[in-house]
This record gives structure tokens, C-alpha cells and sequence, in this order.
């Protein structure tokens, strides 16, 4: 890798190289020789930038879970508009695409990097846990809005509706789920909370 690049472009294609070999090759083949390969840099790279691997890893899923919460915005700014479901639904397609259901089986898969997302003070599981608070934010408002009822009962709803969308898109090796079997999904959840629409 060239001398003089920024610290930034240096993380930003050292995390791509990452998502790359985790996609490909799955959790157990993500090394730091891997991720400097698949980046064609030297191997020092990262670990100039890096204290360990476990360090580089925590700091993927940070820069990761940073992406949920920015979306978040986005997504409550489409309450009101369409249909609920088929926002919920197009949410959770967003949220579990290949790249999070791949890192969410790396945490699952590494005790050095779990330990080292508890000291950053990400708890439970990192990126359904953000996911879950984008879920809830949507959901909130639009029970301001009055399509959910006013009694919804949000912290259920959005923990009930990441998990189990994150059940239907968890096999890594198979297709990812219709968009009918998620909207089917997000309906049975919510179908208690929802208004009917205002004439």
C-alpha cells in the first residue's frame, strides 16, 4: 500500500477486505493475513492501525453498527408515508443483508472480539441490538401518527420483529428470504398494534 494514504482509507478498504473474505469464506477464515491479502497490502498495515485483530474486528463492528444508527433518521422520516409492513419489511431486508448476518455470526464465533465489544460497551448482540433501537424509533412514531395504536407496546414489538428476522435471513448458505415471507412476518407481528387506514 502506498505511504501517505489516510488513516481513513486505510480502515475503510482493510473493512471492506474483511466483509469480502467473511462473505466468502465465512468466520472461520477471517485472519489478518486473509484481510491483508484480500486488501493487497502488507500484513504490518493492520497492525500499525490496529493493536490486535480482535481490536480491528471491534472496530468493523463499530464502524457497522455507526451505519444502523444513521439509518435511523432515514427511517423515521418514512413514518406516515406507505404502507407500515411494507416499511417494516423493507427495513429488516436492509438490516440483514449479507454483511450483518455474516458479522453477527463472527461475534458469535469469537470470544476475543465478544470481550472486546463489551469494553466498547456494546452489549447484547451488536447490530440486532441497533437494530432493534431503529425498529423502535419507526414504530414510536408512528404511533405518534396514529397508525399503530396508542397502546402499542413498542418494546416487544421491536426486539419480536429483529428476531425474528434475523431467523429468516440467518442461513448464510441459502437465498435470502422472499420479500412476501418477510412482509407475511412483519404483518402476523405487528397485526394487534395496526390501525386501519383513515378513510
Amino acid at each position: 500500500m502506498p505511504s501517505g494514504v489516510h488513516i481513513h482509507n486505510v480502515r475503510g478498504q482493510l473493512f471492506e477486505a474483511a466483509e469480502r473474505v467473511l462473505l466468502r469464506d465465512g468466520p472461520d477464515a477471517l485472519t489478518s493475513r486473509a484481510v491483508t491479502q484480500e486488501a493487497n497490502c502488507a500484513k504490518g498495515v493492520l497492525h500499525r492501525h490496529f493493536t490486535d485483530f480482535d481490536a480491528f474486528l471491534a472496530e468493523l463492528v463499530l464502524d457497522r453498527a455507526r451505519g444502523i444508527e444513521d439509518r435511523t433518521t432515514t427511517l423515521r422520516a418514512a413514518a406516515g408515508t406507505g404502507s407500515v409492513v411494507d416499511n417494516l419489511a423493507d427495513a429488516l431486508q436492509d438490516l440483514f443483508g449479507p454483511v450483518t448476518v455474516a458479522i453477527v455470526a463472527l461475534i458469535t464465533f469469537r470470544d476475543g472480539l465478544r470481550a472486546r465489544l463489551r469494553e466498547a460497551g456494546l452489549t447484547g448482540i451488536p447490530l440486532a441490538v441497533q437494530g432493534t433501537a431503529m425498529i423502535a424509533a419507526y414504530l414510536i412514531a408512528e404511533r405518534e401518527l396514529g397508525r399503530l395504536a396508542g397502546d402499542a407496546d413498542i418494546d416487544t414489538l421491536a426486539p419480536t420483529l429483529v428476531g425474528a428476522g434475523h431467523l429468516l435471513f440467518a442461513d448464510r448458505t441459502s437465498a435470502p428470504p422472499q420479500t412476501t415471507a418477510i412482509r407475511k412476518m412483519v404483518t402476523t407481528v405487528i397485526a394487534g398494534a395496526l390501525r386501519p387506514p383513515r378513510p
